[in-house]
């Protein structure tokens, strides 16, 4: 949304470029509708959007109190950070207000405009904490943490500046609401509870938050069940399954309560029967800068896909799993990477189950996917290695699709085509679940059941059993 000058005499608003490579803020004289460009963003990629989650700006720029100065985030740096410009200056330079390998998730001014606060990682990937800072600093300048529990917290200041009302979860803490005096140090009171007295008798195991090396030396955060968390044993040959997140831009490796809660419930049962399970935050993942962000730049199922692959490895070289007893699993681009690991890398993985998966990115949402691989009609090299179904002949392990028909997100075509490639090739070692009445999200709760018995009937079928064996 623009935001307009308090007199009236100038409106600031975003503009990005058709492919998405660039993005301005722009000036504009609301009387003669003149305008002119107060910053510039460039990126040989994509430009990330620049919108917080908390706080009261959703527009993730707005005016400081003199009236003439703009804050905003910006990537500019290869991390998203805030930066001030002045919006009546022309060939003005922005300055910029924070700085390091860490990023801010959302910001706002105070309701005097004195100080920002802030939604940062800076402590870590895996934790979101709330500062404040002076408005006029410079960068690098002083700021003040004013929360301290691990895990997530996002917030909203009262308008005497007094009080923080505080959503928090933690590993195995859903979110609930606290208050706090907006003070460093201070104590939060919690003030929801949300979780039934039967939730909470059970022992939800918290994940190992660990790093692995990939082939190409970066460290890959992930998170690790193992049974001996759940307390039960763990064979000399342990089977393991690689769970693979959504995209959009998400994260999953953290200290926070999971918007995959339900596959969180179901990494604790894999554990307590014996399963080792990882959970990796691949690149493109939230969380970790521009060039995360952009590595699958003209090819998803590139540096993604080979992270997962190497997470595998490092369950087998580190945890000591069985080679031939890893599966692999996820919905939606997570559906796509484990079709992408089934057909290209099927000696890694003996079982995979893909969730309403893409399979052929032409046929996906443009907006989404030309941010990524281009225009189809300019760069169909990268759609194609993109796209599972070209790669589907690679099968070797046991595959189970599962789409609902009503899907108005990944159209339940794209498992239709894929089921209609697996027959053309004559492979069996395949199955297919449709679900009637479910969208890409599902609502019923008997179709969330019956597609976690079907998967966790997967992996025991192919993963538990010592004398499993590849199909050929």
């Amino acid at each position: 949304m623009p935001i307009v000058s308090d007199d009236g005499t100038l409106v600031v608003a975003s503009a990005r470029a058709i492919d998405n490579k660039d993005r301005w803020l722009v000036a504009v004289d609301p009387e003669t509708g003149k305008t002119r460009v107060v910053d510039a963003l460039h990126d040989d990629a994509w430009v990330r959007e620049i919108g917080g989650f908390s706080f009261a700006e959703p527009s993730g720029f707005g005016w400081l109190a003199d009236q003439k100065h703009v804050w905003f985030l910006s990537e500019r740096d290869g991390w998203m950070h805030l930066y001030s410009v002045d919006a009546t200056a022309p060939n003005e330079t922005a300055r910029q207000l924070t700085q390091g390998k860490w990023e801010i998730e959302s910001a706002a001014l105070s309701a005097d405009k004195k100080k920002f606060y802030i939604t940062s990682t800076e402590v870590h990937p895996g934790e979101r904490h709330i500062y404040s800072m002076p408005a006029s600093g410079d960068v690098g300048g002083e700021r003040t943490k004013l929360t301290s529990m691990t895990g997530a917290t996002s917030g909203e200041v009262s308008p005497d500046d007094s009080t923080i009302a505080l959503i928090y979860s933690a590993s195995t803490k859903p979110h609930e609401v606290y208050v706090m005096p907006n003070r460093p140090g201070a104590v939060a009171k919690q003030v929801t509870t949300t979780p039934t007295d039967e939730w909470r008798s059970f022992k939800w195991v918290e994940p190992q938050l660990i790093t692995y090396k990939t082939r190409d030396g970066v460290d890959v955060y992930a998170r690790l069940y193992t049974p001996e968390m759940m307390g039960a044993r763990r064979d000399p040959a342990a089977p393991a399954v690689v769970f693979v997140h959504g995209a959009g831009y998400a994260q999953n490796a953290h200290k926070y309560w999971p918007s995959y809660y339900r596959e969180y419930m179901f990494h604790n049962l894999l554990a307590s029967k014996g399963y080792v399970v990882l959970d990796p935050d691949y690149r493109a993942s939230s969380g970790y800068g521009r060039d995360w962000r952009t590595a699958i730049y003209r090819h998803m199922g590139g540096k993604d896909l080979d992270d997962v692959v190497d997470g595998a490895k490092y369950l087998v070289d580190k945890q000591k799993v069985n080679a031939k007893r890893i599966g692999v699993y996820g919905g939606s681009y997570g559906g796509f990477i484990t079709l992408m690991a089934m057909f290209t890398s099927p000696d890694t993985f003996a079982a995979g189950a893909a969730l309403r998966p893409v399979t052929d990115w032409s046929h996906y949402n443009h907006g989404y996917t030309s941010n990524i691989l281009n225009e189809p009609h300019t760069d169909s090299e990268a759609y194609r290695k993109s796209s599972p179904i070209y790669f589907a002949e690679g099968l070797k392990g046991s595959l189970l699709i599962l789409h609902g028909m009503v899907d108005t997100n990944v159209l339940f075509q794209d498992s239709v085509r894929l089921v209609q490639r697996l027959i053309e090739l004559r492979k069996e070692n395949w199955s297919v679940a449709p679900y009637p009445v479910e969208n890409h999200g599902f609502e019923e709760e008997t179709s969330w059941a019956d597609e976690y018995k079907r998967i966790l009937k997967l992996f025991d079928d192919t993963l538990k059993n010592h004398d499993a064996r590849r199909a050929s």
